[in-house]
């Protein structure tokens, strides 16, 4: 018997796929399913090409109620720019929940993870961030640096972007990025301490192995969301910072303590808390989230299969609403 896959290329995925509000809450649906203990999600397979200077992470997650199941397979190969190639690619792979043959091949060599990550962002400052955000400042000048500011704006619209990054000429032309996406002043900031002082809000979205956001920043009033960290060397946020928050949050427990901040901190014996509450319970009301805009926040934000199954799922659905894409029959 005959099944059509349908297959779908960056270009159709950016046509049906945009950074908003839909996809946020489609991320936070991800979330909250994660907090019902009832989805299905396998530590991160990460390998590591080290002759290509490369590495391969896949993820996946089945979550009831989703009619299908994706499995994200993301590349990295850093030296790629060298000859006129991206970094970044990768596809992901939508399965029926039911059968197990596949519904759709998505080639979006990255777009979604860059959507979902963001889209992640912008449910850790909905359920953490103080209720007004008068300016966001974003350590960091890549795709993600752009990406997560454009998300936050979506639930604290704020008034002003600050960015920091090493090389001051890619702050400024991702300041003027954002400038242009959100219609508000955006400006490069030399000293990153000074950004998180002016901040309400700071995203941090660097590779970093030290950390690029110290422990005495931190001010009455502030959320950050910390994105970077996702393999074990990495480490964003000064160790000492977690344990100075009112309140720290994981995306996943388990990610975090192995790719995340909180693996340094526990490594650094700072961490004495016990088990940190992740932003699923956070999203549903399980655990308490920010009670004052007072308090100070961290979300710690390592990248999960369950929000690629729910960006793949809400693709597809799109697609499939609107007849975009090709289909083959197998």
């Amino acid at each position: 018997m005959a099944h059509d896959v349908a297959i779908l290329t960056e270009a159709n995925l950016r046509g049906l796929v945009a950074l908003d509000l839909a996809a946020v809450d489609i991320v936070e649906r991800a979330f909250a399913a994660l907090a019902s203990g009832k989805v299905v999600m396998p530590p991160i397979l990460s390998m590591a090409i080290p002759d290509a200077n490369g590495e391969v992470d896949v993820k996946t997650a089945y979550i009831p109620g989703f009619d299908g199941f994706a499995i994200k397979v993301s590349p990295g190969f850093f030296d790629n720019p060298k000859i006129g190639l991206p970094s970044l690619n990768g596809l992901m792979i939508l399965f029926s929940a039911k059968t197990g043959l596949v519904d759709a091949l998505l080639l979006d060599n990255g777009y979604l993870t860059d959507v979902r990550t963001a889209a992640a962002g912008a449910v850790a400052a909905r359920h953490l961030a103080p209720s007004r955000v008068e300016t966001a400042g974003v350590i960091g000048t890549g795709v993600q640096g752009r990406l997560q500011l454009q998300a936050a704006h979506l639930v604290r619209p704020f008034r002003e972007a600050l960015v920091w990054g090493r090389d001051r000429g890619k702050a400024e032309a991702c300041a003027a990025d954002i400038a242009a996406a959100l219609g508000i002043p955006a400006r490069s900031e030399a000293d990153p301490a000074r950004l998180v002082a002016r901040s309400q809000l700071v995203v941090t979205t660097t590779p970093a192995e030290h950390p690029v956001l110290r422990a005495d920043w931190l001010h009455p009033g502030l959320h950050v969301t910390a994105m970077g960290s996702d393999q074990a060397g990495k480490n964003e946020i000064e160790a000492a910072a977690l344990a100075a928050a009112d309140i720290y949050v994981c995306d996943r427990v388990s990610q975090c303590e192995a790719l995340g901040e909180l693996r340094s901190a526990v490594a650094a014996g700072l961490w004495t808390r016990g088990t940190p509450p992740e932003l699923g319970q956070i999203v549903t009301g399980a655990r308490p989230g920010r009670t004052s805009d007072d308090q100070i926040t961290i979300c710690d934000l390592t990248g999960t299969g369950a929000q690629d199954t729910a960006i793949a799922t809400f693709a597809v659905d799109a697609a499939r609403r609107t007849g975009v894409g090709s289909i083959i029959s197998t």
